[in-house]
C-alpha cells in the first residue's frame, strides 16, 4: 500500500491555471495510452482538495468525454474543504477538514490494502509530505507552459529525498517521471 501523488503538470510546474482550469491538459495526451488504467486499478481510496472537486463537478461533460463518466471514481473519496459543497449522487464522498494524519488512517482502512491517490492539489499533496505520509510522486509533464497558476508541489524538497525510479515518454506531448519519497531524510 502506497500513498501516491499522481498528477500532470505544465513544463513550468503548474497543475492548473490561476482560475483552477485543467483545459490546457486535455489536448496533450490520451488516458488510455498512459499509465492511468493500470494506476487506477490499484487505487482503493482517493483524496482531493475543494478546487479539484469543484472543477470535476463544473466540467462533468468534459470529464465524461475523457474518462467515460461524469464522476469517474468508484472508490471512496475524501475532499478537504472548509466550505459546503454539493454532493454527487451515487458517489462515496466524505467532506473533511483539518490535519491529514487522522484522515489518512481512515483512508488506509477504506483502501483495504490498495493504494491511496492524492488527486490534487499541490498544497494538499505537500501536507501529506509534511506529515511523512507520501510514498511516491508520479508526475506527467506536458509540453505546455502556463506562466503562472497552481503550483505542482509548493514545498522545498531537496535531493536525496526524492529518488527518480523511472522516466517514460507518452506520445509527443507528455513524459512521466516516477519518484520514491525517502522516509529517512529529515524534513
Amino acid at each position: 500500500m502506497k500513498t501516491q501523488y499522481y498528477t500532470a503538470t505544465s513544463l513550468d510546474g503548474f497543475i492548473a491555471t490561476e482560475d483552477d482550469s485543467l483545459d490546457w491538459l486535455f489536448s496533450l495526451g490520451d488516458l488510455t495510452n498512459s499509465s492511468y488504467p493500470a494506476f487506477i486499478a490499484e487505487v482503493g481510496a482517493l483524496v482531493m482538495g475543494a478546487s479539484t472537486y469543484e472543477w470535476i463537478v463544473r466540467n462533468a461533460d468534459q470529464v465524461a468525454a475523457e474518462t467515460g463518466a461524469a464522476w469517474p471514481y468508484t472508490q471512496p473519496v475524501w475532499v478537504f474543504t472548509s466550505r459546503k459543497l454539493p454532493l454527487i449522487e451515487g458517489a462515496i464522498i466524505r467532506f473533511v477538514k483539518g490535519d491529514v494524519q487522522p484522515i489518512h488512517k481512515e483512508m488506509r482502512e477504506a483502501a483495504a490494502g490498495k493504494n491511496i491517490w492524492i488527486v490534487g492539489g499541490g498544497d494538499l499533496a505537500g501536507q501529506f509530505y509534511d506529515a511523512g505520509l507520501l510514498d511516491e510522486l508520479i508526475v506527467q509533464i506536458g509540453s505546455a507552459t502556463l506562466g503562472r497558476g497552481k503550483q505542482l508541489f509548493p514545498r522545498r524538497v531537496l535531493s536525496p529525498t526524492l529518488r527518480l525510479v523511472s522516466v517514460r515518454q507518452m506520445g509527443a506531448g507528455m513524459a512521466e517521471l516516477r519518484y520514491d519519497v525517502s522516509k529517512t531524510q529529515g524534513r
